[in-house]
């Protein structure tokens, strides 16, 4: 630790409490703001360890994937920092734990299960709107709030879809083995949004169950099995939900379910899933309300709305190749300039929010905000 972390206070903001938990590179704790007295969570990455094993890349991807990632099923990133030696990710607190707790108890009733489900798979909805893919879906990775709310974390190995070869596929195996899809193995390329939701049906199949569908102490024997699409579903499986799951396992990711007929199965909308709204919805409808557009944004919130967002200097390296990036000026009033922006929004069909000192358009869906195009 350092000077600051060993005093307990992080950069003077933050009081370090108990370790909840620890990774080959990186550390969590338990902290408090010291400003306002709320709980978050710290974890906090060794730079040297990281480039010395060459995964620089994949914690830029991290935290570039998290600072996008708002929505109420996915743990927030607050703020990024660094000192010499270490990255600190300042990240909500999830006090419930892993969900890979409750499994190891047993298995879980239907509709438990099936309402952890439905929350899984609106967070992967959501990631997948903005082109990103998780690939490495498993209950270790899906902890519990105070009152059940699943959170997906750990975005390490993910990938955007700007990722893709020239084929439209991704081409790095990674995951857990229990749970990575049979294309993914393969080596010929695969599509993360199709490989996420075979891990999502392990899942579902593990909450069900109460242990995993492809098992053998021989990796090479459990492999075979993932390939051929080799499993059983136990016996107190309902016949919709044996039915889902026999069409989330498919080998054959062009026949796999989607996303969208997942949750347009009846055993999905069985107990009337209710989403959670993302912040930005709730933000929306109570300045709706209120009559008027307002948002705060702090620091970290300015940094990542720029697409040239330049997390090289966590790392202390120079830039190798600097961004091409295209500004444009104009002698006009910023009053003309914004009453042209509000005519494009209205014939593109997007929304579009303005204070005394930005203006922003936005495409929004129901529940997914997707690129701006």
């Amino acid at each position: 630790m350092g000077s600051e972390e060993k005093c307990g206070v992080l950069h003077g903001k933050y009081e370090l409490g108990k370790l909840l938990g620890h990774g080959t590179f990186a550390k969590v704790y338990h902290a408090r703001n010291l400003k306002n007295g709320k709980s978050l969570a710290i974890k906090i990455v060794g730079k040297e360890k990281v480039i010395r094993v060459g995964m620089m890349e994949q914690v830029k991807r991290e935290i570039s994937v998290m600072k996008m990632m708002k929505h109420p099923n996915i743990v927030e990133l607050h703020e990024v920092m660094a000192s010499k030696s270490k990255i600190y990710f300042v990240m909500e607190f999830v006090r419930g734990g892993e969900l890979f707790a409750k499994i190891s108890k047993g298995k879980l009733r239907e509709e438990v299960a099936r309402n952890y489900f439905q929350q899984l798979i609106s967070a992967v909805d959501f990631c997948h709107s903005r082109g990103v893919y998780h690939r490495d879906l498993k209950p270790e990775n899906l902890l519990l709030d105070e009152v059940g709310n699943l959170k997906v974390t750990d975005f390490g190995l993910s990938a955007f879809s700007d990722h893709l070869r020239k084929d439209g596929l991704l081409h790095t195996t990674c995951g857990t083995p229990a749970y990575v899809a049979p294309e993914v193995i393969g080596k010929k390329g695969y599509d993360g949004a199709k490989a996420d939701l075979w891990s999502c049906g392990v899942i579902l199949f593990a909450l069900l169950a109460g242990y995993l569908p492809f098992q053998d102490d021989n990796i090479v024997a459990m492999y075979r099995k993932i390939y051929r699409g080799d499993f059983k579903c136990p016996p107190w499986f309902s016949p919709e939900a044996r039915k889902l799951i026999t069409k989330m396992l498919d080998p054959n990711p062009t026949t796999r379910i989607t996303i969208a007929k997942i949750m347009d199965c009846s055993w999905f909308k069985k107990s009337n899933f209710r989403r959670l709204r993302t912040k930005e919805e709730q933000e929306h409808e109570a300045n709706v309300e209120k009559g008027k557009e307002t948002e705060t944004l702090n620091a970290f919130h300015i940094i990542s709305l720029s697409e040239g967002f330049d997390l090289s200097p966590l790392f202390e390296e120079k830039k190798k190749v600097e961004k091409e990036e295209l500004r444009f000026a104009t002698a006009r009033p910023a009053s003309s300039v914004i009453s042209k922006l509000e005519e494009v929004a209205k014939t593109k069909n997007f929304s579009i929010k303005k204070s005394d000192s930005f203006v922003r358009l936005q495409g929004l869906e129901c529940g997914r905000k997707g690129k701006l195009e």
